[in-house]
Order: C-alpha cells, then structure tokens, then sequence
C-alpha cells in the first residue's frame, strides 16, 4: 500500500498526548506532530520545548540527528531520543521511542505500539460463510458464524467461535503480541494427533479494544500457513 503524500509527511495532532516514563510524564502536550517516516504508520514527534533537557543524558552525534539517553532517577533508556538536526522538515523535533517509556496516552486512553493511522480503518463484519481450515490434512476448525477483519492494506482475517475450533488440539502458548486498532492478543499452539507442534498458530483477543469488540475470545488461524476454505473454495 502506497500514501497518498511523500515522506517525511508531517501532521498537527489536534488532542493531548502525554507519555509515561518512571512514574513521570515526561511530555504532555497537545501540539504532537504526527510523521509519516515509511508508509506502514505514523509516530509522534515532539517539539523541543515539550521534553526537560534535564532528562537527556549522554548523546552521540549522527549526520542528519542528535542521540540522547532518557534519564529519570536512576533510570536510563539508552538513545531514547532523537532530536534531528539535518532535515528541514524535521528540524527542531524530538522523536521518543515508543517502546522506550512506560506508556503512552492519547487524551486519557491508552495507544499501543504506534499511534493510529488516521487513514486506516479496521471493519469487522458478521458472516454466514463456511469456512474450514486443515493442517497437514487435519481439520482443525469449521463454522458457518465467522467474523471478518478487514484492515486497509492487510490480508483479511478470519475469527471464528472457539466452539467451532478443535479445542482439543490447542495448547496455551506464552507468546503475547500487541496491536494499536486491536489490543493485546494471546496464542495458541496447535498439537496434531500425530504429535506434531504448530508454534503460535492461533490467536484471540480477550479484551479487544473498543473497534474491535465483536471479535472477543474469537479464534484466528495464520492463513498463509494453514489451508482454507471458504465457501468450497480454496483460498490461495
């Protein structure tokens, strides 16, 4: 998927955002920028002005950018933040790292991972297809009540009742994996009769995010690495 603008493209965000770090808000500010580095997500950036120096530590010098550790008490994030020097368009802003802080709120809700693409949008649509899914040639799971996911320029996905999934062949997995328009997903793995693990194949939201909501506790399977059928049809 190609933006419609070229990068760096940069944007006014029009709400407050603070980001939490050691128990502190070390920016809070309602003029972010919203920059567009490649065309899969945007990340803030902040003025200069919207961080305390006093929370830089040691910096390194790059061509085009300045690097700076995040230092609250006796706690270092090292080059958590980037005050960039050579780019016009850039020049005079500050990037924190997102996974650098504790976390990160737009207004008073919490965004994960990256700030949300103004110009993606995530549907979930109710379904009465059949869709069936096999691994290595054994059914796995098969229902007539999916649920849809369409994200702009992502596969669709496919969330189906755990009822219509073997259950028997799942095992909990450790894996946790986090989305910005969905929340936080857990996993499954998937144990054949033959004994054969499937790491991570499945996964489900327990708590979607509020988009979201119509595919709690739903499972998913990785398409691309089981067959499906939709309908009688193999999808490819």
């Amino acid at each position: 998927m190609t933006m419609p603008f070229t990068k760096p493209h940069i944007e006014d965000r029009a709400r407050r955002v603070r980001v939490l770090f050691n128990g502190k808000f070390i920016v809070d500010t309602t003029k972010a920028k919203l920059v567009w580095e490649n065309p899969y997500y945007p990340t803030y950036y902040f003025m200069k002005s919207d961080l305390d120096p006093s929370l830089l530590g040691e910096s390194e010098k790059l061509q085009d950018a300045q690097v700076y550790d995040l230092v609250s008490d006796d706690r270092v994030a090292k080059g958590a933040v980037t005050e960039f020097t050579g780019s016009k368009e850039l020049a005079g802003l500050l990037k924190v790292a997102f996974s650098a802080a504790d976390a990160w709120f737009e207004e008073d809700e919490r965004i994960f991972v990256h700030p949300k693409d103004p110009y993606k949008r995530v549907d979930v649509l109710q379904s009465s297809r059949h869709v069936r899914v096999e691994i290595d040639g054994v059914e796995v799971a098969n229902t007539n009540r999916p649920r849809f996911l369409f994200e702009t320029g992502l596969r669709r996905r496919t969330y189906m009742p755990l009822t219509d999934v073997r259950l028997d062949f799942l095992r909990p997995s450790e894996t946790a994996t986090a989305c910005p328009y969905k929340g936080v997903a857990n996993y499954y793995d998937v144990v054949l009769p033959n004994g054969k693990v499937h790491k991570d194949l499945v996964w489900y939201y327990r708590a979607p995010l509020v988009e979201c909501i119509q595919i709690i506790g739903m499972a998913a399977f990785y398409d691309e690495k089981v067959d499906v059928w939709v309908d009688g049809e193999k999808q490819t």
